[in-house]
């Protein structure tokens, strides 16, 4: 856990030298519209008051030389012949250099140390924000100009090509485009967006960290996407004129369900429920009605579950948790799957009770210390 004054104290005692550009890069959550994203459809994220700091001076070299505080990790690479390595959290920073060179840009050596208060596994993106605070970085150094939007679109095609994971847009466009205090709606097939407030009267939202991140993650992602694909490609033999499965309504996929096998047919139809949940959150937060907000949680994390099989039995007890508990009236999984954090709608007379509960019951169930993580929606990435 590093502050930005603890991250430039300690790039300034191992390069010798003070940092010159220092950037904030958020962490999100997403209050609605999990895998999504990648479907084209809505999400409903925002960015959060736990982030990384860069602290960054060019060393008058062609190398990219990083030390990674939060995991006490160091990398060095020569930006002439920018190729992928063994360190993950060193590709997602190489990744974003490679995309600056592809518009033909000539990258200058960094000294890079950064480090935050972001929970690493926990299902609030610490890889985009890691893309999002080195691509702001570059667009700084290299005064390129590009808006939030474009830098999300140009992180994602980094996760695409140079790490090979198939993501939609929308941890990197949160992370860069985050408003005070409100939730962004996202249209992840036409990018646009507007802001959502989504402060609950009397309500809190809730993180609980499981502290558990499943490597089952690294695979199923993919997987999913594929199977995604393969029902759009069934459904767009009878629907031509579907372009994404935000395209199809519950009622056209229902009618196809036998031309589908059914694993293929259940993915599809969490992804075509949530992106509808998504337009029924929205004006459940605009009238304030905590019970439909809870309602449409619980049928997420349901949907999650059952239908597209990435939550896990950790995730699975501090759900059970929130849903007997008076005080909750909606919990789901949030983010990729296999760990990370429950997202909670809960009575703020009721938080400290209910954590207290939730956490004494997940850790004698599994014998791990989960954790509360307060947060509050801030501004996207910037240099501070």
């Amino acid at each position: 856990m590093y502050t930005l004054v603890e991250v430039t104290h300690q790039f300034t005692q191992r390069t010798g030298h003070p940092p010159t550009l220092k950037v904030r890069a958020p962490g999100r959550i997403n209050i609605i519209g999990e895998h999504t994203d990648y479907n084209q459809g809505l999400v409903l994220p925002g960015a959060i008051d736990k982030s990384l700091f860069f602290a960054v001076r060019p060393n008058g070299t062609a190398q990219l030389r990083c030390w990674a505080l939060d995991i006490d990790a160091y990398a060095e690479a020569d930006l002439t012949a920018i190729v992928a390595g063994d360190q993950l959290w060193f590709n997602y920073l190489l990744g974003i250099a490679d995309q600056f060179q592809q518009r033909g840009y000539a990258l200058p050596g960094l000294d890079i140390v950064f480090g935050g208060d972001l929970p690493v596994g926990a299902g609030v993106s610490s890889s985009a924000a890691l893309e999002c605070g080195m691509a702001m970085v570059w667009n700084t150094l290299l005064k390129v100009g590009l808006d939030g939007p474009e830098m999300a679109q140009l992180a994602q095609r980094s996760s695409h090509e140079f790490i090979g994971i198939p993501c939609g847009i929308m941890d990197q466009f949160a992370s860069l485009n985050g408003q005070q205090d409100a939730a962004i709606l996202l249209d992840c097939q036409a990018l646009s967006c507007r802001t959502v407030p989504v402060a609950v009267a009397g309500c809190e939202w809730v993180l609980l960290n499981s502290r558990v991140s499943h490597n089952l993650a690294d695979s199923a992602y993919p997987e999913r996407v594929r199977e995604c694909q393969e029902g759009l490609a069934i459904l767009q033999k009878h629907l031509p004129a579907v372009t994404a499965l935000r395209d199809v309504t519950p009622a056209q996929l229902t009618a196809l369900e036998a031309k589908m096998p059914a694993l293929v047919y259940r993915r599809c139809r969490y992804v075509v429920g949530e992106h509808y949940r998504t337009l029924m959150m929205i004006d459940a937060l605009q009238a304030g009605d905590a019970e439909k907000i809870g309602m449409l949680l619980y049928h997420t994390h349901i949907g999650l579950s059952e239908d597209y099989e990435v939550s896990c039995p950790e995730i699975e007890c501090l759900f059970g948790v929130a849903l007997q508990h008076p005080g909750v009236y909606g919990a789901r999984l949030m983010g990729g799957g296999f760990g990370g954090c429950t997202l909670n709608l809960v009575q703020s007379a009721a938080r400290e009770a209910f954590v207290s509960e939730a956490l004494a019951a997940y850790e004698a169930a599994f014998g791990i210390q989960g954790d509360y993580l307060p947060v509050r929606l801030v501004n996207g990435v910037e240099v501070v």
